[in-house]
């Protein structure tokens, strides 16, 4: 009988270094708070540098330098379309990574609360509704759904029957919503803002009004109907 040795094998650290080095690309290119935002909206679809840009309220340089840290760590893709490049998040596993960053953000930071409500204001004046609420009243048709992303954002994705107002159209589209149905408003996820003002200023004209408790990426994620392309509620006017 062969006798196999006992014995620890040797172990390559400065492979094992370099191998770690890599995942660790991942953390660092989500190290700045601009870049974080910046998957949040590639989440909703694919974005011109120039829609990126001003999404975040930077200049096309700054948005550029982000979009391209994310793209060297293999976490976004890009296209060309003559003089404009598009980005889009390189795979389902990218947007999972983010939410994975919040839910942990949610455990461990004292601060998060504080800060979630001098951003989005306090969320308990108004009513959530969950997703298979939703479903059942979409079911019954008795009420509204008012998706108030960017249109870019609609077009590539949103909730079967939602009406496209983005929020900065809201007061002036107001009078498109049917007054004898309340409506439910929602936009990105659960830290934008577009769908808590959206509510705010719905209900201080009078209507009856409520945020979906998640965005449209969990519903998408959610394996729930979906659609695409246009709105077909706009009206000439809008």
């Amino acid at each position: 009988m062969r006798i196999i040795e006992d014995r620890v094998p040797a172990i390559n650290h400065e492979a094992k270094a370099a191998l770690f080095d890599s995942f660790s690309l991942i953390a660092s290119a989500l190290g700045a708070g601009r870049r974080g935002e910046i998957v949040e909206v590639l989440a909703q679809g694919e974005r011109s540098v120039e829609e990126v840009a001003n999404e975040l309220d930077q200049s096309i340089a700054n948005a550029s330098h982000h979009l391209r840290r994310l793209a060297q760590a293999g976490l976004v893709c890009s296209r060309r379309d003559g003089t404009r490049i598009y980005y889009r998040l390189a795979n389902e596993h990218v947007e999972e990574l983010w939410a994975a960053i919040l839910r942990v953000a949610e455990t461990v930071r004292p601060d998060l609360g504080a800060l979630s409500r001098a951003y989005l204001g306090a969320d308990d004046d108004f009513e959530l509704l969950g997703r298979q609420e939703l479903l059942d009243r979409l079911a019954r048709g008795d009420i509204t759904v008012v998706d108030v992303r960017p249109r870019a954002e609609f077009r590539s994705g949103h909730i079967p029957g939602a009406r496209s107002i983005p929020l900065a159209e809201l007061a002036l589209r107001i009078d498109e919503l049917p007054g004898d149905l309340p409506v439910v408003a929602y936009c990105r996820g659960r830290y934008c803002a577009f769908a808590p003002e959206a509510v705010r200023a719905l209900r201080g004209a009078g209507m009856v009004a409520s945020r979906l408790e998640e965005g449209f990426p969990q519903w998408r994620k959610s394996g729930l109907p979906i659609e695409t392309g246009e709105d077909t509620h706009v009206s000439d006017s809008a």
